[in-house]
């Protein structure tokens, strides 16, 4: 049995389609790390804005806690195959702090508004500074489609 890989796209196109898949997804893997506990990982739901990727988890959750002390994440969308992680730096809003037009496009794009919550919650920022994506073993070398926060060309 052959594999067929898909043929290579440029740089351009795959982050065209890393953009797509950043506006239309719904949930990204969240790595983060404490330097007391260790590594954490999380699926959560995201939204994003067009700089960075916004999403919503509780104030005492492992995820926020680990931000709090160590703001450097990785992110994946949820496909072995069609490959994008994002790298840079997370920050934490509290649910009066978040600027409200990423918490209503949260809400837009979920149907649900953490603001209105009783347990405290964080909005979590992560504005990307390194991207990579790829599909197949053809578009492994070149992989890297933003670097120091600025999109490559």
């Amino acid at each position: 049995m052959k594999n067929t890989e898909p043929p290579r796209r440029t740089v351009s196109e795959r982050r065209r389609d890393s953009l797509d898949r950043l506006a239309a997804e719904r949930d990204v893997w969240v790595s983060t790390a404490h330097p007391d506990h260790g590594p954490h990982q999380i699926p959560l739901w995201f939204s994003w804005d067009g700089r960075a990727v916004w999403m919503c988890t509780a104030a005492t959750s492992a995820t926020a806690r680990n931000v709090r002390k160590e703001s450097q994440v990785r992110l994946a969308l949820p496909d072995t195959f069609d490959v994008l992680l994002l790298q840079g730096e997370a920050e934490c809003f509290t649910v009066r702090e978040v600027p409200e037009d990423a918490a209503d496009a949260f809400t837009g794009k979920f149907g649900w508004d953490p603001r209105t919550e009783h347990g405290p919650f964080v909005y979590v920022r992560v504005t990307p500074e390194t991207v990579r994506a790829w599909r197949g073993e053809t578009e492994l070398r070149g992989r890297v489609i933003m670097r120091d926060g600025a999109w490559l060309e």
